[in-house]
């Protein structure tokens, strides 16, 4: 009998477990997290690519081509709020960029999405906005607007960054420009950010040229479901010229953070300091498959 009892103590033992230990069920998170929702992280400006910020892209995220996209209050940590809030950073460096300004998206504090009537969908977000040259930050309101029908639209964006806009860059501008027009030869660069993440200090009024340019076709190409970035101005070449603006051919690696694809552009641009960047072509170059992603594209 004594046999007996111990072979059914060690059954029941083996099928309980020890009486004194509790388990608890491990929380899936995935099963939990909101489909297009941005894990928490330390703030950071996200600026191209070099941004410190690693934006993480959920499985979930590239499937995001909802059915309906959300309305009403929005959480700042989710996608659909992000990439309204990126498109005015790229409004902001077309309309405003240099060599010397520069803007980053530094946080979504709060958003609102609507539809607006027939005319498409309305995002009206408050945010922080950072001068990255300066280190400078305040607090902006802005409006996207993504048009709706069959043809994608430049997105209307309306935005109110008052003391950002009041940095005099002119004199820096103008001794650069001289510089580069006065140049007995002209000026060429190649992986910025290199391998490494490093761009000598006097090749990155070109590459903050280069990001400028790209800020143009981010804002044209993005939509409600794109998160794009700039990885790498794989070349840059000045090009002769006896207009009063200096001219450029430059070849641009975007990160779209949703699809995770590296696509590469070619763009023809000039720059003046009245002037400013102006895109005069972009085209879109066939993928490639055996490029290997740029360094630190988030």
């Amino acid at each position: 009998m004594s046999l007996r009892i111990i072979v059914v103590l060690a059954v029941l033992t083996g099928v309980t477990g020890s009486p004194g230990v509790m388990i608890w069920p491990e929380a899936d998170s995935a099963d939990t997290a909101h489909p297009n929702s941005v894990p928490e992280t330390v703030e950071a400006t996200e600026i191209f690519g070099q941004q410190q910020q690693e934006v993480p892209v959920e499985e979930e995220a590239e499937e995001a081509d909802e059915a309906v996209m959300a309305t009403g209050e929005l959480n700042p940590n989710h996608y659909p709020a992000r990439r309204a809030a990126k498109v005015v950073q790229h409004y902001l460096n077309t309309r405003y960029g240099s060599p010397f300004r520069l803007f980053g998206l530094h946080n979504v504090q709060s958003g609102n999405a609507e539809d607006a009537a027939d005319s498409g969908r309305k995002y009206q977000l408050e945010i922080s906005v950072q001068e990255i040259i300066s280190n400078t930050t305040e607090n902006c309101s802005a409006e996207v607007l993504f048009l709706g029908g069959d043809q994608q639209r430049l997105p209307q964006v309306q935005v109110s960054c008052e003391e950002l806009l009041k940095s005099n860059t002119e004199a820096q501008e103008e001794a650069l420009f001289q510089k580069y027009k006065m140049n007995p030869s002209l000026l060429s660069a190649q992986n910025l950010p290199d391998s490494y993440g490093h761009i000598e200090p006097d090749n990155k009024p070109l590459w903050h040229l280069g990001i400028v340019a790209s800020s143009s076709v981010m804002l044209k190409e993005s939509t409600e479901n794109t998160l794009f970035n700039m990885a790498q101005v794989a070349n840059i070449t000045q090009l002769a010229t006896e207009s009063e603006q200096l001219k450029f051919d430059c070849h641009i690696l975007l990160h779209e953070m949703v699809s995770q694809e590296i696509i590469n552009w070619k763009l023809l641009f000039t720059w003046s300091p009245p002037e400013g960047v102006n895109v005069l072509q972009m085209e879109q170059l066939p993928h490639c498959h055996h490029c290997e992603k740029p360094p630190n594209t988030n």
